[in-house]
């Protein structure tokens, strides 16, 4: 019997997989615990509706990823630190600090786990850092460390 699942079942498949299981399965586990509904043409058709408008989301999200990467492109962040004769900071520059600057200078909201640094930011210079926005949208920014 076709079944439409309504939520990850380990070994079965994931949400909203179409699966063919056999009757007693169906039956006796999957329709009793509400883990899956009869694949007939109006279940069907609610699940087309929901991954288009699932896709749709996604194709909005991605648009405005990638207006933020290219706002991103043309930005030079400035952060003022403290720092030693030979210019190396005092502490470091961490990603939730540049999230904090990129918020109070130009008003772009982002997440600091998004924000690809290796290391914290430990001299004074401009340095390169990329921002994962989305699946498959990076944005890079400058960001220019200079001493108070």
């Amino acid at each position: 019997m076709k079944v439409i699942l309504k939520a990850d079942i380990k070994g079965v498949g994931k949400k909203d997989q179409i699966i063919n299981a056999s009757d007693g399965y169906v039956r006796n586990f999957l329709f009793p615990k509400n883990l899956a509904v009869e694949a007939n043409t109006e279940n069907m058709s609610k699940l087309k509706a929901k991954q288009d408008s699932n896709a749709f989301k996604k194709s909005q999200e991605k648009e405005e990823a990638e207006k933020i990467a290219e706002k991103l492109s043309k930005i030079l962040l400035k952060i003022k630190v403290k720092s030693g004769a030979n210019g190396k900071i005092f502490g470091g520059i961490s990603s939730k600090e540049i999230a904090e600057n990129l918020e109070k200078q130009y008003q772009i909201k982002i997440d600091k786990k998004k924000i690809d640094l290796k290391d914290t930011i430990k001299t004074l210079g401009t340095v390169n850092v990329e921002i994962k926005l989305f699946e498959g949208v990076i944005g890079k920014i400058k960001i220019d460390v200079i001493s108070e």
